[in-house]
């Protein structure tokens, strides 16, 4: 098994499942509705222990706010990789267009800079 890089295991436009599902994951967890739903496990882990109830309530709490903790970091890396990919895409396209535009010809880098713009979209 040979692990790559987020973004480039899509490279040919085509994404795979754990990337569409991060992305899904990435809008939810930055929805309102999220927040609300965190909220409400931060309320009822307080109130599990002011109420005093037993020891599996307070471990089923905080098992619950670990686990949602651990697929926060997973997504967040994850859209953290390919982001940095479609910056670093970025600023290689302009490098070359740079170069081209310097050379006086307009080629191939300047077709890269075009399709580079709104690349974490695709990504």
């Amino acid at each position: 098994m040979t692990f790559q890089h987020p973004a480039r295991k899509g490279a040919d436009g085509q994404r795979g499942r754990f990337e569409r599902f991060a992305e899904l994951a990435s809008n939810f967890t930055s929805s309102p509705l999220f927040a609300v739903l965190c909220l409400g496990l931060v309320l009822a882990f307080v109130a599990v222990h002011l109420a005093g109830l037993s020891t599996e309530w307070q471990v089923l709490v905080g098992d619950s706010m670990a686990a949602v903790t651990l697929l926060l970091l997973a997504m967040l890396k994850n859209a953290e990789r390919r982001a940095e990919h479609a910056v670093q895409r970025k600023l290689d396209a302009i490098a070359r267009a740079l170069l081209e535009q310097q050379d006086g010809e307009r080629g191939q880098a300047h077709e890269d800079l075009k399709a580079a713009v709104r690349m974490e979209e695709r990504l």
